[in-house]
């Protein structure tokens, strides 16, 4: 929020009326607070039915769309289960064929009566047609699918740590944009109780004038300052209505009648060693990167399965009609059981380069975790230092705004007695509303820095708040499909 610069003082002093000077006395003080309270009511943030935090909160974890796309994403690679399952099932299958024919046959017929070589010819339209049954089992492929099974459960467990990632983020970024239109809220008020104030001053002020109290120069000033205020004003309600947009965006509907929220500072671990400590466990940032190194060493051994044998037995029952030569009225049946060996040797060395590339993909995500493990460590230092900084802000902002009001009263009282000017007034007024805007501001701060530690540990949940609303749980869905062995229709998930 920009603050308007302080006055250059005149050089023109006059002694302001008593009456006068008392009642703009008076009048700030009401202004001030009837006037702030006046548009929070009018703004429709306080009342009876007022919002919650964690009212916003749930509609933020129930409806938010970039959440709703994060859980739809867990349940697509929960499928990676079952068609990892796939490699060690029966696979089946029908083909059938039918089709006209036209043949010719020259079939020998021993010697004629002249001791040539005699021929049968014949031609006739057959229309051959036949199916096949199929149908094999793999015994063994060099632990392959084994293999794959564990990387598909490893990479779903990784999905769901990044899905608690994505939920602390929206439960973060909702409890900012909560505050943010608290925030910008209570600010728009401030500036409005000082249009009020600035605009009552400069009709004292000219008032003043008629009657030689004053110079133009004050009336100058004063009419400064008011369209400082306005200008003030108008930049409040700009980032006011960036606010709510905000809102909007996350929570998913308008503000109205939002209550002032406290922050989570009670569910914060004691000491900064502790919750370092546990952000290293329980950080969904971490958890879903050691997953990763799992996911990444299964794909090494699924790679070197490529190396080893593999057996399988396979039978074919086969019905074929006008199938022999051609001939109509023909027919034939097969049905045969084979076992399959294969070892494999040299393929070109293809095998060997995907070995060598998942051991340097093991190691990257090796180096993964750790960056994720110093990345969640410098965030929970971070957000702790901006909570103490917000808390020690709020001490030293109280303290201002106290100073700030009896330096007021003070000019004013000395204004009376002409040892201080219009401009004097106008300054110790700024440094009260200064003063007060960065108290709200230091406010909004140590919530949010609160909702950022939380989540920098990990521990930013609808259970840790106490929300009503019903957890996803993610394991539901995947027990729904990893036996799957038919069916097209997907579960609901829930």
């Amino acid at each position: 929020m920009r603050d308007a610069a302080p006055i250059q003082r005149s050089r023109v002093r006059r002694s302001p009326g008593l009456v006068g000077a008392a009642r703009l006395r008076l009048q700030s003080r009401a202004m001030f607070f009837a006037g702030f309270v006046a548009l929070f009511w009018q703004a429709g943030l306080i009342g009876a039915r007022a919002e919650t935090l964690n009212g916003a909160l749930a509609r933020a974890y129930e409806g938010n769309p970039d959440l709703n796309q994060s859980r739809a994403n867990v349940r697509a690679r929960d499928e990676d289960a079952p068609k990892a399952l796939a490699g060690m099932r029966p696979k089946a299958s029908i083909s059938a064929n039918a089709g006209p024919e036209f043949a010719t046959v020259r079939i020998p017929s021993g010697r004629n009566d002249y001791g040539s070589r005699a021929y049968l010819n014949d031609e006739f339209l057959g229309k051959p047609r036949g199916a096949a049954f199929n149908v094999s089992q793999t015994l063994y492929d060099g632990g392959r699918t084994a293999s794959s099974v564990r990387q598909a459960e490893s990479s779903v467990l990784s999905a769901r740590a990044s899905l608690r990632q994505t939920e602390q983020s929206i439960l973060q970024n909702a409890a900012s944009a909560y505050m943010n239109v608290l925030r910008d809220t209570a600010i728009l008020g401030l500036r409005k109780s000082n249009v009020a104030v600035l605009t009552e001053q400069l009709r004292l002020t000219r008032d003043r004038f008629q009657v030689g109290e004053v110079t133009r120069t004050d009336v100058a000033q004063a009419e400064a300052s008011l369209a400082q205020a306005n200008s003030d004003v108008y930049a409040a309600q700009g980032l006011l209505k960036i606010s709510v947009a905000g809102y909007r965006q996350v929570v998913g509907v308008e503000p109205k009648r939002l209550e002032p929220a406290q922050g989570v500072e009670k569910l914060l671990p004691k000491s900064l060693n502790e919750s370092i400590a546990a952000a290293l466990l329980e950080n969904p940032a971490v958890i879903a990167a050691e997953h990763q190194i799992d996911v990444a060493a299964l794909a090494v051994k699924v790679a070197e399965s490529a190396l080893a044998p593999t057996l399988s037995v396979s039978a074919q029952v086969s019905p074929q009609y006008d199938s022999f030569l051609g001939f109509p009225g023909s027919r034939q049946f097969s049905a045969q059981a084979i076992g399959n060996l294969n070892i494999p040797l040299y393929q070109g060395g293809s095998e060997y380069a995907s070995v060598r590339q998942a051991k340097e993909q093991l190691g990257q995500a090796r180096l993964s975790a750790d960056l994720q493990r110093d990345n969640a460590r410098v965030s929970v230092v971070s957000s702790l230092a901006q909570l103490e900084t917000a808390k020690a802000s709020i001490i030293s902002n109280q303290a201002s705004v106290r100073a700030a009001e009896i330096a007021l009263t003070g000019v004013r009282e000395e204004a009376k007695v002409g040892q201080r000017t219009t401009l004097d007034v106008l300054n110790a007024q700024l440094a009260l509303l200064n003063a007060r805007v960065n108290l709200v501001i230091a406010q909004h701060d140590r919530v949010v820095a609160s909702y950022a530690a939380l989540a920098a540990i990990g521990r930013l949940s609808t259970r840790e708040l106490g929300l009503n609303v019903v957890d996803y749980d993610p394991a539901v869905h995947f027990e729904q499909v990893k036996d799957k062995w038919l069916g097209l229709d997907t579960p609901d998930g829930r």
